[in-house]
């Protein structure tokens, strides 16, 4: 009896023995894959401050386009376009593509990995949710607004010479002035080219819209904030 009773406190330590080695082991584990998922985390809280970086330089980019084309438009609208053809000239600006392009490659890489599951149904997971599709819908009208400027500057090009215009565009005007092509002919083919509906129409176009798209940039920014805020809770704690 009393070799039994030894015999099941040998056991009774065994299993204590293993019980503890699991308990120590899934301890491991688990700080392992926090450590992990922190890493991938703290790369999306990066990926994203860049973000809202270029979010911050097109907004002001795309405001002062804006502002620009609305002048422009008074000016139509006032009949006072040859007093502003140094506005008009600026105003072409507006052809220029933007793109946002976010870096998402730490939230791909967390959705392809064993620990997006960690995140699933979470505050962070659907903050992650909005922000990615908030950006889809800025890509689509980006891409709308500037598929519609290449086409109508396309359309420009088959009805109007634009040597002159590109000659005084980039052409120094110590140079410019050298050639035999007098200032006026420069200024006539300018107002010529601005007076056309396709242009017309892109500065209207960008007129109104750029303010959609920096709204858009605004609502992107406040959701990467609280990302960011939402990240350093989780890798704090």
């Amino acid at each position: 009896m009393q070799y039994l009773k030894y015999a099941l406190g040998e056991i009774l330590l065994v299993v204590i023995g293993i019980l503890i080695a699991l308990q120590i082991n899934n301890w491991n584990q688990s700080i392992k894959d926090k450590n992990s998922l922190n890493e991938y985390l703290t790369k999306i809280k990066t990926h994203t401050a860049e973000d809202i970086e270029q979010l911050e330089e097109l907004s002001k980019g795309r405001k002062q386009i804006a502002d620009v084309c609305k002048k422009a438009r008074n000016s139509i609208l006032n009949k006072t376009e040859n007093e502003n053809l140094f506005l008009f000239k600026v105003s072409g600006v507006a052809f220029a593509d933007f793109y946002f392009k976010p870096n998402s490659g730490g939230y791909q890489s967390l959705k392809n990995s064993k620990y997006y599951g960690k995140i699933n149904n979470t505050k962070l997971d659907s903050l992650l949710a909005k922000y990615h599709g908030l950006v889809d819908v800025i890509a689509e009208n980006e891409r709308s607004y500037n598929q519609y400027t290449v086409h109508q500057e396309n359309y420009l090009d088959t009805q109007f010479d634009r040597s002159l215009i590109l000659a005084s565009a980039f052409i120094p005007i110590d140079s410019l002035v050298t050639k035999a092509t007098p200032q006026s002919e420069y200024d006539q083919a300018f107002i010529e080219y601005t007076s056309k509906p396709a242009y017309r129409n892109v500065i209207s176009l960008a007129a109104w819209q750029f303010e959609t798209m920096i709204e858009q940039y605004q609502q992107l920014t406040g959701l990467g904030q609280l990302i960011i805020e939402e990240i350093d809770e989780i890798t704090a704690d």
